[in-house]
């Protein structure tokens, strides 16, 4: 027993006293951002599948540091790599989790949400878009007719683009209907509109490969979800077997939406900012 604690004393003295007592505010302030990173890196994997990977790695280096402390040579030979190996492991094992978090780090607009296109685009224009995206949606939702619309924002969707038909035409709802008519031939694909038009039709969206989502939801909606976890898109969901209108951003499914309460949430998300803005650029003219 005396020599497991001097073992564990020796341990403490080699790695965490002296690195104590040498530390400086460089060193406090260090640890703080790593902190700030971990605990941002906690809350984007805590919903997600990789944190049973983060938990079993977890597991494992501690059996590597419990080997070192305590000179178990069986712990110490297996796990004796890890530590130079472990990187390149959270690299592989982590691949879809990290690209998402770095999509989304990349296509962060520094000043706030765009709308459906950029701030000198006419709001009148962006309202009239809006209320056709709406009033699609509810007639499709009225005749149960399955319907999956994502809407660009700053992340752009050119490798889901490039999976449909491009079709480059004015949103209307009369369009949308005709492409989810359930005999088009791109019916079963996503719209993506892009700068205020439909960019393209019958396009094929990641599947979320979150194990948490309600199994009553098909393919569809876990596509729209599966989109939103690596981009800041919204995504519009019309369910064909209840023609429930669903919203869908940032990997959170809103359900039970009808005309004016798609109208009141998109105008919130795609208008809204640009409004304030604008308001702004004006106010300051007049100030001159």
């Amino acid at each position: 027993m005396n020599a497991l604690w001097n073992n564990l004393r020796n341990y403490l003295d080699v790695y965490v006293i002296s690195t104590v007592k040498t530390m400086g505010i460089l060193d406090v302030v260090d640890i703080l951002l790593l902190g700030l990173i971990l605990y941002f890196l906690y809350r984007f994997i805590r919903d997600r599948r990789a944190g049973k990977l983060l938990i079993g790695l977890g597991i494992v280096l501690v059996l590597s540091l419990m080997g070192d402390a305590l000179e178990m040579p069986a712990t110490r030979f297996i796990f004796s790599d890890f530590r130079q190996i472990g990187v390149i492991a959270i690299l592989i094992l982590f691949q879809p989790e990290l690209r998402s978090a770095l999509e989304k780090v990349g296509g962060t607009s520094w000043s706030g949400i765009r709308s459906i296109a950029t701030e000198s685009r006419d709001f009148a224009v962006i309202n009239a878009e809006i209320d056709a995206i709406c009033t699609a949606a509810s007639d499709l939702s009225r005749d149960k007719v399955g319907a999956l619309i994502a809407i660009e924002r700053t992340t752009k969707l050119g490798e889901y683009i490039k999976s449909g038909v491009f079709i480059d035409a004015t949103i209307s709802p009369y369009i949308l209907r005709n492409i989810f008519f359930n005999k088009a031939p791109l019916h079963d694909g996503a719209v993506i509109i892009r700068a205020g038009r439909i960019c393209a039709a019958g396009c094929f969206l990641p599947l979320s490969t979150n194990e948490d989502i309600d199994k009553d939801l098909g393919t569809r909606h876990r596509a729209a979800i599966g989109l939103s976890e690596c981009s800041d898109a919204i995504v519009i969901v019309v369910s064909e077997e209840t023609g429930v209108i669903s919203v869908v951003t940032e990997g959170n499914i809103q359900r039970n939406y009808n005309y004016n309460s798609l109208k009141q949430a998109l105008n919130g998300m795609l208008v809204h900012q640009g409004v304030s803005e604008h308001g702004k650029k004006n106010r300051k003219k007049k100030a001159k």
